[in-house]
């Protein structure tokens, strides 16, 4: 019996994706969603911690371990090995010194005892690796089975109804094709048969220009076929491009913290597998089919043995080829291993060399590099010995067959059987044979890409949305605008992580400046992002007013929310559209008022375009403080009720920051401003200080208040302000 295997979807799924083939091994199917949850995933991933209590809340019995290879073969598997010291497999097998894994990101694979303690083992001195052990509980078995997130082709055939109308002109085209491709081996066999043997010229020539007829026929139909292609393709590609962006910007922004760029990107990416296989692979299969059927029948119609032994080869072939498929991505897995180290060593030496010189370590550098070379030349030659023995037996079988052909054929013609010119069409028609194989196995493997594809697209489509269609949103902000907190408690998803806010209970008037200041780390950007709802509190509650703001839509509330945090985002647009975001005709009385308050009319009238000069990763490059100004100006131009600034001046020089300051002082009047910051200057004038410590408040008051108490707040700010003593 086959061990089930499972494909993480991200480069941070792989422990909840162990644990979810170890669970379908028992007989009990999760979704990667309800085990990401579980295993509380977070950017960084997941801790061994994360799936063992996971493991336990689905009914396993967990026990981490630190052990030696050979009291893992005494253990129970399956089990989780913490693999290479930044990742987790399944070892589900142990026999002949040969050790079978389950690697989420690449497949089963089968590697000898070296390979397997060279990537295992953590600890070199006592030679011990950690596994985790799972042993299902009685508890385990009661659990239901969640439905499995199958695919959906009807989610992708929907995009091909909508152009069924070009669908069936392409179906009817290419069979067309295929039957202007079927008369070619007669028209063949007549030249030699009827033109050649009864020396009848003008026969030959009317067969000739049927036969060029045919090649215009066939190119002008394969002309539209791939116009007709093109256009299906493009949209198609589009369309399920522009759903998924749709959908991605409906998610909680929650999602975004938990997910790595490159998973998304490889999200977007996965749309061309798919428009690939509907419009490239699965149309060229059925027209291949189409012909393999067609021609197989004509070729049964000349010679029934001829027929047979097409139809063994083809199959012995197939079978050769699909040998070394496991050979080859157990190959291919070492050989990336070596490759992805390959890689950091060339950067490490480039980027290092400074250090290297340094400290005189260049000969030691360039023999690690060397070593691990050798071994990249190694798998290279196994690799190169494995191609060539794939593909001489390959040639060995194609070459075979179509010297018995023609042996098969010839003997026929001699015997009586079969005339010269069917000869001629016979080996032309095993000639349009051999191409539909090759395509069935390529559209095996594009089917394969497809579908995992689309499991990781309904992945997303399946998640919640940020604002539920079901739910009865409030789309106004109280009149009462004062942020009260009450008793809020919040932690970080990551299993064994501690609440970065405690028992929090706080006040935040309407029309007043609230500072929230402490050391790093001790939450005050968390209470931020709690207000502006990246996430939602384990334990208490946030209101405006009376409202709870859980209740209040995340569009009206975010859209009188002016925000300046300390990664804000350019845009690789002009000046203008970076700060009226989200206008397509910008406000010039506004975007002037934001561009005085944030001080930076100076830097645009140094420009040669002004407010058209495009900056961002694609344009003019800015210094730190004239990006933060940007985002002050955007938070300004916005006009809203509430203002969030997460160290908003800490890149500005002092004589800015000043500027900039009292532009502010005006510009807060009447609104509710809610101030972090490291330097103490720009909170002195808050009508309330609050002072944070490991998630806890442990002071609150005026400026004067607070120093005057000579507590914490004090400490901090005496070095800033030159309290003195």
């Amino acid at each position: 019996m086959s061990f089930k295997f499972y494909k993480q979807f991200d480069a941070m799924d792989c422990g909840p994706t162990c644990l979810r083939m170890i669970a379908k091994h028992y007989g009990r199917n999760f979704k990667q969603q309800t085990l990401n949850k579980l295993c509380e995933i977070n950017r960084e991933g997941v801790s061994l911690l994360g799936i063992s209590d996971a493991a336990e809340k689905i009914g396993f019995r967990s026990l981490g371990v630190k052990i030696t290879t050979e009291q893992l073969k005494q253990a129970e598997l399956p089990c989780i090995l913490h693999w290479r010291q930044y990742h987790f497999v399944v070892l589900y097998k142990i026999k002949n010194h040969k050790y079978y894994l389950a690697d989420p990101a690449t497949g089963l694979i089968t590697i000898d005892e070296a390979d397997f303690t060279r990537n295992w083992l953590g600890d070199k001195e006592t030679n011990e690796g950690i596994a985790l052990l799972l042993t299902p509980s009685p508890q385990f078995y009661e659990q239901e089975d969640e439905k499995s997130s199958e695919v959906r082709w009807s989610f992708l055939l929907r995009y091909l109804i909508i152009y069924r109308k070009l669908v069936i002109q392409l179906l009817f085209g290419l069979g067309i094709g295929s039957l202007l491709q079927l008369i070619t081996p007669f028209l063949t066999q007549s030249i030699v048969d009827i033109g050649i043997n009864t020396r009848n010229l003008g026969f030959i020539y009317i067969i000739l220009i049927a036969q060029i007829a045919l090649i215009i026929g066939r190119a002008s139909v394969e002309f539209i076929r791939s116009w007709i292609l093109l256009h299906i393709s493009t949209r198609i590609n589009i369309s399920i491009l522009t759903d998924f962006l749709i959908k991605l910007m409906k998610l909680p922004m929650s999602f975004f913290d938990t997910k790595m760029t490159g998973d998304i990107m490889q999200r977007m990416n996965d749309q061309r597998s798919i428009q690939s296989f509907l419009t490239g692979s699965t149309l060229t299969t059925i027209f291949s089919m189409f012909n393999l059927l067609v021609f197989s029948v004509v070729l049964a119609y000349y010679n029934i043995t001829i027929f047979f032994v097409y139809a063994l080869s083809s199959i012995l072939y197939t079978c050769w080829i699909i040998l070394f498929l496991s050979r080859r991505r157990a190959l291919n897995y070492k050989s990336f291993e070596v490759a992805a180290k390959n890689q950091s060593s060339i950067i490490q030496l480039i980027g290092g060399m400074q250090e290297i010189k340094l400290n005189n370590c260049e000969q030691q550098k360039r023999w690690e590099w060397e070593h691990i070379q050798a071994r990249l030349f190694k798998f290279n030659v196994k690799s190169l010995a494995l191609s060539q023995y794939q593909q001489g037996g390959a040639t060995f079988i194609n070459e075979g067959k179509n010297i018995f052909i023609t042996f098969l054929s010839a003997e026929a013609v001699i015997n009586g059987n079969l005339t010269l010119g069917a000869m001629v069409a016979v080996q032309y028609i095993v000639g349009q044979l051999s191409s539909p194989i090759e395509q069935l196995l390529g559209f095996i493997q594009s089917f394969q890409d497809a579908k995992i594809s689309l499991e990781r697209l309904n992945e997303i489509h399946q998640m919640a949305d940020e604002e539920p269609a079901g739910k009865e949103w409030n789309n106004n902000i109280p009149e009462n605008k004062s942020l009260t907190i009450s008793n809020l408690t919040f932690r970080y998803p990551g299993a064994g992580n501690e609440p970065v806010l405690e028992n929090i209970d706080l006040h935040i008037p309407q029309g007043k400046t609230t500072a929230i200041v402490g050391m790093s780390g001790s939450g005050k950007t968390t209470i931020l992002k709690l207000l502006l709802r990246f996430y939602e509190p384990q334990k208490g509650d946030i209101k405006v007013g009376e409202q709870l703001i859980s209740n209040i839509s995340f569009k009206t509330w975010r859209g009188q929310c002016g925000v300046v945090m300390q990664d804000g985002f350019i845009f690789s647009d002009s000046i203008e559209r970076n700060i009226a975001v989200g206008d397509e005709y910008p406000d010039k009385v506004k975007l002037r008022h934001a561009i005085k308050v944030a001080n930076i009319q100076d830097f645009i009238d140094d420009l040669p375009l002004g407010l058209n000069t495009k900056i961002g990763s694609e344009g003019n490059g800015i210094s730190q403080g004239q990006r933060q100004r940007m985002l002050i100006a955007r938070a300004v131009y916005k006009d809203p009720q509430y203002i969030f600034f997460d160290e908003a001046t800490n890149a500005l020089d002092a004589n800015n920051e000043r500027v900039i300051m009292n532009n502010l002082q005006e510009f807060f009047t009447g609104r509710t401003v809610i101030i972090v910051a490291h330097r103490l200057s720009t909170v002195s004038n808050a009508d309330n200080i609050i002072v944070l410590d490991k998630g806890r408040i442990i002071e609150q008051g005026t400026h004067y208040d607070l120093t005057a108490l000579k507590g914490d707040y004090y400490k901090l700010v005496k070095n800033q302000l030159e309290l003195g003593t």
